[in-house]
């Protein structure tokens, strides 16, 4: 039975948890849920989640949502080693630890970004400068590393991966993050179908983003 997906596609939680889909080459089936009419707030979804997010999966039966539970859950059940999330509790927990941090930049790329989607809500300085902070620990996970985590691919690097060309639209980098850029291409290359998992969701909102904030 195909995996089923309740997505948003240019959300970025939801677009690192379809990258991992593909990374572990598993079938899935797409079930749209459009934050803009509320789907989220119908009583069907609600009692699949009761915290009304997405991404959220459907795994014969077992329901979780979550974006980085249910990468690391997948990743466990189905990935043929245990390179994206390691066994070695110590490997691991850097991972772990990334991951939280992801989620830390994600609040803040998602305030910013819902602001502009469902409230017309210019950017402000303070957010601005969480941004520009992100970037600059992003870049410093980077430094002497290949990936967020260390030497080789992880989902701590799908987590981050969908947050980058947001914060960037946010704060243009202006050549001042060169590990980060490095670390892109380096993911765009090595993450299995990154185009057809990722690029129109990612597309469709930065584009929207761009406009709002007159780059486009």
């Amino acid at each position: 039975m195909p995996v089923v997906l309740y997505w948003l596609e240019h959300s970025p939680p939801v677009r690192s948890v379809n990258l991992v889909l593909h990374a572990l080459d598993l079938p899935v089936e797409y079930v749209d849920v459009d934050l803009y009419k509320k789907d989220q707030l119908s009583p069907w979804y609600l009692k699949l989640n009761p915290l009304h997010t997405v991404p959220l999966i459907d795994d014969n039966g077992f329901i979780l949502w979550e974006s980085r539970a249910i990468m690391t859950y997948l990743v466990s059940k189905y990935g043929k080693d245990d390179s994206l999330y390691p066994k070695d509790l110590q490997k691991r927990a850097v991972v772990d630890q990334r991951l939280h941090y992801s989620n830390d930049v994600f609040y803040v790329v998602g305030e910013l970004t819902q602001g502009i989607a469902f409230r017309q809500k210019a950017p402000t300085p303070e957010l601005i400068g969480k941004i520009k902070e992100a970037q600059e620990n992003i870049e410093k996970l980077l430094t002497g590393n290949k990936y967020i985590a260390g030497d080789s691919l992880t989902v701590a690097d799908y987590s981050f991966i969908t947050l980058v060309d947001l914060i960037e639209v946010y704060s243009p980098p202006m050549k001042k993050f060169p590990l980060t850029k490095e670390w892109f291409e380096r993911c765009k290359l090595n993450m299995k179908n990154f185009d057809k998992a990722n690029k129109k969701g990612a597309d469709t909102v930065v584009n929207k983003v761009k406009k709002f904030l007159g780059q486009s």
